[in-house]
């Protein structure tokens, strides 16, 4: 889940350690909070040999070992498992920052990135509502996580169709002849920016811009207080909405996009 909190990253053959070059700069904003613990942190792991992919790769076992605490449905160990994301978004971040800070960016490590922030979360509501039953013998708790990890999957697949018709848009663009008169701006659609990027200036652009960035970036703060105040269930039903409003207004921000 591409935008503040979440970062692309790369390969990670052919580099070393490069403690000599500047560090990456300290964030100059609050938010996203995961930003001011993943700073420090990718300033001691670039003292490593540790590459960008390798950190997706510890931040989708971070995740899914927090998953599974939340299915045994008590709440220390749901506090672990709350912990457990905080790490996991951290790294989430780490890694971007690692792989932009030695130009090691590709298309691979950050459709990787997409595949883990996806199943991270769709592991965490199907984890919350599972325990939860376990917890209350109530089964509308594992329905409503099974609901948020749909719509969680829905947005997935939404997000990778997209992706992959401005990819063919692109080649398109470039394979198309120079001088052909039939090649004109009208006769192929240019790519949008991004509305995660850019909160635009309508009032519509700029809520799905806010809903989208808050329920993102910093989502593992939400896990972690609720988690400690024991009422993490109330995200269930709010997960399960949300979730349905999450891909349609991803959905909504791609047609608009088509329409350009």
């Amino acid at each position: 889940m591409t935008d503040p909190g979440r970062n692309n990253n790369s390969s990670d053959a052919g580099f070393s350690p490069s403690p000599t070059l500047p560090p990456p700069p300290r964030p100059t904003r609050l938010f996203p909070l995961t930003r001011q613990f993943s700073w420090p942190l990718t300033r001691f792991l670039l003292w490593t040999s540790i590459g960008p992919n390798q950190v997706t790769a510890l931040s989708l076992l971070a995740g899914l070992a927090g998953a599974a605490c939340f299915t045994l449905g008590t709440r220390e160990a749901g506090v672990t498992g709350a912990m457990l994301y905080v790490f996991c978004y951290t790294l989430d971040n780490c890694d971007g920052e690692i792989a932009r800070f030695r130009n090691m960016t590709s298309e691979w490590g950050a459709r990787f990135d997409d595949l883990v922030d996806w199943l991270v979360d769709t592991a965490f509501f199907a984890a919350l509502g599972y325990g939860t039953w376990v917890a209350t013998g109530e089964i509308i708790w594992f329905w409503l996580g099974f609901a948020a990890a749909v719509g969680a999957t829905i947005d997935f697949v939404i997000d990778m169709l997209a992706l992959l018709r401005m990819k063919k848009e692109e080649a398109a663009r470039l394979t198309a002849p120079a001088t052909s008169s039939a090649t004109t701006p009208d006769s192929v659609p240019a790519i949008a920016p991004d509305v995660d990027d850019d909160p635009g200036q309508s009032l519509t652009d700029k809520l799905i811009y806010i809903f989208h960035t808050l329920s993102r970036a910093d989502f593992c703060f939400i896990i972690f207080a609720m988690t400690v105040a024991d009422v993490v269930w109330i995200l269930l039903p709010f997960g399960a909405i949300g979730a349905q409003v999450y891909w349609m207004t991803d959905l909504y921000k791609h047609a608009r996009r088509r329409s350009v």
